[in-house]
């Protein structure tokens, strides 16, 4: 009877916790003056909200703005992966004066609001003349930078720390370099915890709609969430059944890049607290 209970209380609370996406999509497939009605699928889908909402924008399509996204997306990825496993490699493996000193300094950054950060940088950005690119996004990464950075790489530091060092003995005595070391040993072994950082810097850059909407100005480079805004606009807010349509479509591949990954997600996270 125990287990009986514990089923149908997690089932009940697993139901409770999915009605919202459950009510976004019979939503999305409602009219206007189906909205306020208690069911929550309508009689007769209209599945014409994705169609019709898919090209709400004029002059563009979400297949535009898809695109842009993904390049921006997979831009940041990769400056995020070489910066952050790099900078990780240097100070969870090599000696250099000071190394405590500024792995503190980096870890006191995380108590530094982003907020504080947004007219100087743009202030910055705007000298240089990058404002209305995607260089605000990727070059900060770059450095280790950016959205998650900073806990990308303490997130990397703890699992390199993990790995025994005696493999890179072994690879020393083979004449392998400090580079060769990280590029043939600790890569590989980090896969766990590089897969973490790849859902964490996907899903915080996908989600970052100030930062998009702070340095991108024409439409020809806005990303999905801001042409999710341009609909609301466009429309005064009485297209809900297309708004709501794409902000679901907008949240398939974040949703499907984590239901893949799960594992390794987990896997990553449960063994970067490990400590050699």
């Amino acid at each position: 009877m125990k287990n009986v209970a514990r089923h149908a209380f997690m089932i009940l609370f697993s139901l409770i916790m999915v009605y919202p996406v459950i009510w976004w999509i019979g939503a999305s497939l409602k009219s206007n003056s189906e909205l306020s009605s208690p069911n929550l699928f309508p009689a007769e889908p209209k599945w014409s909200n994705f169609t019709d909402g898919w090209y709400s924008v004029p002059g563009h399509s979400f297949t535009e703005f898809y695109v842009n996204t993904f390049t921006l997306e997979i831009a940041v990825l990769i400056a995020t992966l070489l910066s952050s496993t790099l900078v990780a490699f240097g100070f969870g493996r090599l000696d250099f004066p000071l190394k405590r000193f500024w792995f503190s300094l980096l870890m006191l950054t995380l108590m530094l609001p982003g907020q504080v950060l947004i007219i100087p940088q743009y202030a910055m950005f705007h000298q240089l003349g990058w404002v209305n690119t995607y260089l605000p996004f990727i070059v900060p990464h770059l450095l280790a930078g950016g959205a998650g950075g900073t806990f990308f790489v303490f997130l990397l530091v703890q699992f390199v720390r993990g790995i025994p060092r005696e493999l890179d003995e072994s690879a020393k005595m083979d004449g392998c370099s400090w580079f060769g070391i990280y590029l043939r040993i600790i890569m590989p072994l980090m896969k766990p915890a590089i897969v973490t950082v790849t859902i964490f810097c996907f899903l915080w850059n996908w989600d970052d709609f100030l930062g998009h909407l702070l340095y991108l100005n024409s439409v020809d480079k806005y990303t999905v969430g801001l042409a999710i805004r341009m609909i609301n606009d466009s429309q005064a807010g009485q297209q809900w059944g297309q708004l709501l349509a794409m902000s679901l479509v907008s949240i398939v591949p974040a949703t499907l890049m984590f239901m893949f990954l799960q594992r390794y997600f987990v896997e990553g996270i449960a063994t970067s607290g490990i400590k050699g």
